[in-house]
């Protein structure tokens, strides 16, 4: 720029020279050669120097065409960026309001989760309380299945023993009438008393609380009522009760003197005698050809085979003869047992 301004003063500079030195004639002074040729070396100088400038000027009002142009394409551009801008923030609206519908979503998916958890938190406890539950029944289920088949087995077993009950007849298993030498037993106590065998005393009042024992108990399987006595069955001091006297006999002894002139002992074996004979009376009624094979009258019974008579009593008789005595009046309770058992059994199986 300073070579550019110093030109431009020497140019007016020279014109004015110039000017001053034609304006002093009427012609025009040219310069001297020298002068001419300083002149136009700094003409050409002051040319180069122009033209240098006019290059500097174009190159510079190129670049600012270019710059300009530049402006307006960073124009363009720009239209562009704040177009795109717009887009964007119109996006970034869009996308707000994507994020908060997003956000409320999540909310009532958290709510939702929520309400799940405590709905399953519920159902597991349901689940915990059915399966104990479950367990308890189970339980209870195999404890009364264990019932049901422990209670078919006692049914079972029950169901054998009544039919083994019903093929068992009670008497036969309750009394058991035999005879050991020359006694006759019942439910293996003996009755009677010989010399060779001297019976003790209990044994013989338990035989006799037996015998009183079947007697009673057959009498009321026929529904027989004795006349002027009632049979007391009482172990082994069994008695009968004389209803005309309104006294007891003993059907048990001790033994010893002053038993043996005790005649309360004779009157109950002789009153047991009648009674028997009311049951034979009552068991040989009707058409059925049944009767007891000893004959029995006042305190006596017959033997069929003999013809002999043995006394019930023991007073004024023989220990033989009144074991033999002892021993029929055991059979003709067997008889009669067996009598009794034949009926009822045959009416049980009618029914």
């Amino acid at each position: 720029m300073g070579i550019m301004a110093s030109c431009w003063l020497v140019i007016p500079v020279t014109a004015t020279l110039y000017d001053i030195l034609s304006s002093n004639s009427s012609v025009d002074h040219p310069l001297c050669d020298e002068c001419t040729d300083g002149l136009l070396g700094l003409i050409d100088e002051q040319l180069k120097m122009t033209e240098g400038e006019w290059s500097d000027y174009n190159e510079y009002f190129k670049k600012l065409e270019s710059e300009q142009q530049q402006l307006g394409y960073e124009d363009i551009e720009m239209e562009n960026l704040i177009k795109e801008l717009q887009d964007a923030k119109a996006e970034e609206e869009r996308m707000i309001s994507e994020l908060e519908a997003l956000r409320k979503e999540e909310t009532a998916t958290r709510n939702s989760i929520a309400e799940l958890e405590k709905e399953t938190a519920r159902l597991e406890s349901e689940e915990l309380r059915y399966w104990r539950e479950y367990a308890r029944h189970k339980r209870d289920l195999m404890l009364s299945d264990d019932e049901c088949r422990s209670l078919e087995c006692q049914l079972a077993y029950a169901a054998s023993q009544l039919e083994r009950l019903k093929k068992t007849n009670v008497f036969n298993a309750t009394f058991h009438i035999w005879h050991s030498g020359h006694f006759g037993t019942i439910n293996s106590f003996r009755l009677g008393r010989l010399p060779s065998a001297p019976v003790d005393w209990s044994e013989i009042n338990a035989a006799w609380g037996q015998t009183t024992l079947l007697l009673a108990s057959l009498a009321r399987k026929m529904n027989l009522t004795f006349k002027r006595f009632r049979l007391v069955p009482f172990g082994n001091h069994s008695y009968i009760e004389a209803l005309d006297q309104h006294r007891e006999l003993p059907l048990y002894g001790s033994g010893g003197v002053k038993f043996l002139w005790d005649t309360k002992f004779d009157a109950a074996m002789v009153a047991f005698l009648d009674c028997l004979q009311q049951f034979k009376e009552q068991v040989e009624k009707g058409d059925n050809g049944f009767c007891l094979p000893y004959r029995m009258d006042r305190g006596k019974i017959e033997d069929s085979a003999t013809g002999n008579s043995y006394s019930i009593k023991i007073q004024f008789n023989s220990e033989e003869q009144w074991t033999k005595a002892l021993k029929f009046l055991l059979t003709n309770l067997k008889w009669g047992l067996a009598w009794v058992n034949s009926q009822f059994t045959k009416d049980d199986n009618e029914h």
